[in-house]
């Protein structure tokens, strides 16, 4: 059988492979880089809430509705989702750039200070930050905590949420952000 032309052929082992081996950390990386993602800000907590920047998200289900989020264990707001067992996700629109950096930067201000650069509301059903003129938001109560490695894979059953009237998104590829037009949506 020939290869197909043009397209990176797997590793193959030439004997009894045993248990497989992990790919090292820099290479896994740099093969994730390759993977286009939308870009979101999980946030959580209503007295005190917290925020990040996640492109670790998807859908799993319509019915039930159900989405997850990967957010590591070191994260301030891991123990918030625990503590309140809910969260909010806002997809960003492509001119929210600024949000995504803001989110994902740990020397920002933290507490109730952490959400004053942006305008959000407090989610209808938990009180969960939502960052005003995302993309789209969902308003989720946690469903289940699956362990992931150094990640906890949080399931939530979405109560509320809607989308805005922006017409481009913020996607993440090849380790910068870029923007998309939607067609059709």
């Amino acid at each position: 059988m020939s290869p197909v032309s043009g397209l990176p052929q797997p590793i193959v082992a030439q004997s009894d492979p045993g248990p497989a081996a992990a790919v090292p950390p820099e290479q896994l990386r740099e093969i994730l880089r390759r993977f286009a993602t939308g870009v979101t800000v999980l946030a959580a907590g209503h007295d005190v809430p917290q925020g990040m920047t996640a492109n670790a998200f998807a859908s799993v289900s319509l019915s039930p509705p159900l989405v997850l989020v990967c957010v590591s264990k070191s994260a301030a707001i891991h123990q918030t989702i625990l503590n309140y067992q809910s969260f909010a996700v806002s997809v960003l629109s492509g001119r929210q750039e600024y949000v995504a950096r803001y989110f994902a930067d740990h020397s920002r201000p933290r507490g109730r200070e952490e959400f004053d650069i942006v305008g959000w509301s407090h989610g209808p059903n938990t009180g969960s930050p939502i960052i005003h003129g995302a993309l789209a938001w969902m308003e989720c109560e946690l469903h289940a905590a699956h362990e992931g490695g150094d990640h906890s894979i949080f399931v939530g059953s979405v109560l509320a949420g809607e989308h805005g009237i922006a017409r481009d998104a913020l996607l993440f590829l090849g380790g910068g952000f870029h923007t998309s037009a939607l067609a059709n949506c």
